[in-house]
């Protein structure tokens, strides 16, 4: 379970994901110059995940499947717009063969180079709630705006571990037998189990800030068992999540990382939304913290994780144009938002509304 940054009361929904409550539009990275070897299509899927997509563009153009390109995975269960891209000698098979109606070609660009994994912006998302009362509707507004100014934890959300919420195990058994991994099945459980570790960290992390905000440094200092002096500095910082020495940072929305060395001005910064901090993807040739970060981050390292390549991700957000209506007869409310590239809309719904949705959608 992860720890969730805010402290109030559940607030009451029904979250079910479909092709009718659930909708998500990619924002690329750069706009498309229109000339070029490659077609870019911007394409509407319903009930279908972007492996099933490429595959299915790839046989209606006659291309391999190496041969088309995307940004970034979409949900299957919902209505979503993404960008791909294939050469554009393929653009007239592609529109003669392809038939399916869970796929609607919005529109045909061109550019210079194809799209690749990472190059997007974020996404803006739109989700229906269900059985949410007047009252309900006032607190998730309230607890919104504070959200849009303050962040949220950039959990994974509970899709990256399976229907069981376990394949992070399978992983795990498949990281450290030593062997090269085959495929693609293979690949997301060995990333189940990296996104398990960060998630574990980053809830950890999350509760350690929440400790000394809400706390004496006298109690605080006895509960984490770190020295008052150290509570004391960390009080100081203005943000929530607070910040420590040897922390990798980086500029936010994107840009480089880079360490931390200089507490004071680098919350001041974090507070402004112009960085935030990252934790560890476990794997091959990743950059770790150094000092107290390294400390903390120590336990959820891997080691023998090196049959993926690791990363930093970004342990803070910033959700964005968070907008609301709603529908009192039918006590449904709509709810907009922006997320950064690889950040979910289920997580920042459990943070908002303070359950886990993944207990509350196999409960029922």
């Amino acid at each position: 379970m992860n720890y969730f940054t805010y402290r109030h009361k559940p607030i009451h929904f029904e979250f079910r994901q479909s092709v009718d409550r659930f909708y998500v539009r990619e924002v690329p990275l750069h706009n498309f110059t229109n000339s070029g070897s490659y077609l870019i299509l911007k394409v509407e899927k319903q009930d279908m995940s972007t492996s099933k997509l490429i595959t299915v563009i790839a046989s209606s153009a006659n291309c391999n499947t190496n041969e088309i390109g995307y940004a970034g995975l979409k949900d299957k269960s919902a209505t979503t717009i993404q960008y791909i891209s294939l050469p554009k000698k393929y653009e007239k098979d592609l529109l003669k063969n392809l038939t399916t109606p869970r796929v609607k070609i919005l529109e045909t660009k061109y550019h210079k180079s194809p799209i690749k994994i990472g190059e997007l912006k974020g996404n803006n998302f739109i989700i229906k709630l269900h059985n949410i009362s007047p009252n309900g509707v006032k607190e998730f507004e309230n607890v919104a705006k504070i959200i849009s100014k303050e962040g949220i934890a950039n959990y994974y959300g509970y899709q990256r571990f399976g229907e069981d919420g376990r394949s992070y195990l399978k992983g795990k058994e498949i990281a450290h037998s030593g062997k090269r991994l085959k495929g693609d099945r293979e690949k997301l459980l060995v990333a189940s189990y990296q996104s398990y570790l960060f998630n574990r960290w980053l809830s950890y992390r999350v509760k350690i800030s929440s400790i000394v905000s809400t706390n004496s440094p006298q109690k605080a200092s006895k509960l984490l068992n770190f020295p008052i002096e150290l509570i004391k500095e960390l009080k100081k910082q203005p943000q929530f999540f607070k910040l420590f020495l040897g922390d990798l940072l980086m500029s936010y929305p994107y840009g480089k990382t880079f360490y931390l060395n200089n507490l004071s001005k680098s919350s001041k910064s974090f507070k402004a939304q112009e960085l935030s901090p990252t934790g560890l993807l476990a794997g091959d040739m990743a950059r770790r913290a150094k000092s107290d970060a390294r400390y903390l981050e120590e336990e959820f390292d891997d080691n023998e994780l090196t049959s993926l390549k690791g990363d930093r991700r970004f342990a803070w957000i910033y959700p964005k144009a968070i907008d609301t209506k709603y529908n009192k007869k039918d006590r449904v409310l709509e709810v907009s938002f922006f997320l950064p590239k690889g950040s979910y809309a289920t997580t920042l719904l459990e943070q908002i509304g303070n359950f886990s949705l993944k207990k509350d959608r196999d409960e029922q």
